[in-house]
């Protein structure tokens, strides 16, 4: 062993058996500095030798820094320092990547090559949000580190995992990231717009989407996928339309609606009764009536991929809202409105004039007769 190596084993054993903690973070920088000066020309017996004493090092330190800010800022720089670096010390790496503290594991877990995929995995199994996210942002992720991390449902993870171009992705991670998607606008957009989502799942998460998101999709869809995307929005509004529009009879809802309009229980408690329990010609019968309007009219704006539209008759038959988001959601035969399309809903529902609603509701019906 050449005498600069026994020089600093010497060194380290010295600062490790009678140095002060001072010392231990003078020598860590000290022989983090050394090796960063050579490590293009170490061969492996050398570096195996930084591993080792700078793995001591940090062994010393790491009980200290959980309370000691000099010592967290020291293993934070370090760790700043050997990620780019392609010889970097393995143990150090890991050790350094296992840190419960994400200024310290962050860089490494970001950008060091020194991690394998096992680390990776391991790490994304037991740690928390803050260094998942710091694995996600890798510039190359295998499908096995990839399902490990949406394993664990962080919204924020799953983002930044799929906007991530270097991110291998499975089908059983797309299946997650779908899920999430039905109340996530913005990983429903960027999943859409993945180059390696298989053409069945992209159509299977517009079959989900509000319009607002398959109009987001379509502006952001790269070039090569804009066709793809378009059709696919065409042949799933088309299915929903034909869905929505199977044919259905009115005529029961019609006669229980007149039986409760003439006893005086055709009310506000009798709609919300309906929608709640998704009787879908019932809710139009019903909304029909106390908007003082025909089923022709409501029918049509209850099949519509809109919203707005129904908010109409809600707001001229005078409707909390807890009653019109009741008759949102009848539309559908399961599932419910994604939080960000509701509250939209609620917004255009509160600021909407009753005046303007019966203005708008008078012209639809002499549209309807006309037509």
């Amino acid at each position: 062993m050449p005498y600069a190596d026994l020089s600093i084993v010497d060194e380290v054993e010295a600062a490790i058996k009678i140095g002060s903690a001072e010392k231990r973070l003078e020598t860590v920088k000290r022989v983090t500095d050394l090796f960063l000066l050579s490590a293009g020309r170490l061969n492996i017996e050398q570096i195996e030798l930084f591993d080792v004493v700078l793995d001591r090092l940090i062994k010393t330190i790491e009980i200290r820094a959980i309370a000691d800010v000099s010592a967290r800022m020291a293993l934070a720089e370090m760790s700043i320092q050997l990620a780019p670096v392609a010889q970097a010390p393995p143990a150090v790496i890991r050790r350094l990547a296992r840190n419960d503290e994400i200024t310290i594991a962050g860089p490494v877990l970001a950008e060091s090559a020194r991690l394998s995929d096992q680390d990776l995995v391991e790490i994304a199994e037991t740690k928390g949000e803050p260094h998942l996210l710091a694995i996600s942002g890798r510039w190359w992720l295998k499908e096995v580190v990839t399902d490990a991390l949406f394993t664990r449902r962080y919204p924020g993870v799953s983002r930044r995992i799929i906007k991530n171009p270097g991110a291998r992705i499975s089908a059983a991670g797309f299946a997650i990231a779908m899920a999430q998607a039905e109340s996530d606008p913005e990983l429903a957009v960027e999943t859409g717009i993945r180059v390696d989502l298989p053409s069945d799942l992209r159509r299977e998460l517009l079959s989900h989407a509000t319009e607002a998101v398959r109009s987001r999709l379509l502006s952001r869809a790269p070039p090569h996928l804009f066709e793809e995307i378009r059709d696919a929005i065409a042949a799933v509004s088309a299915g929903v339309n034909r869905e929505m529009a199977k044919a259905r009879d009115f005529a029961s809802a019609k006669r229980l609606v007149a039986l409760l309009r003439s006893k005086g229980e055709l009310n506000e408690a009798a709609l919300f009764g309906f929608a709640k329990q998704r009787k879908y010609e019932e809710t139009v019968a019903a909304l029909a009536e106390l908007s003082q309007s025909t089923i022709e009219v409501v029918r049509p704006l209850m099949q519509s991929l809109r919203d707005d539209g129904v908010l109409v008759p809600c707001k001229v038959a005078g409707l909390s809202w807890e009653t019109v988001h009741a008759v949102l959601e009848s539309r559908f035969a399961t599932g419910t409105m994604a939080p960000r399309e509701l509250a939209i809903a609620k917004e255009l529902f509160v600021k909407l004039k009753a005046e303007d609603a019966n203005r708008l509701l008078r012209f639809w019906q002499v549209k309807s007769f006309v037509n």
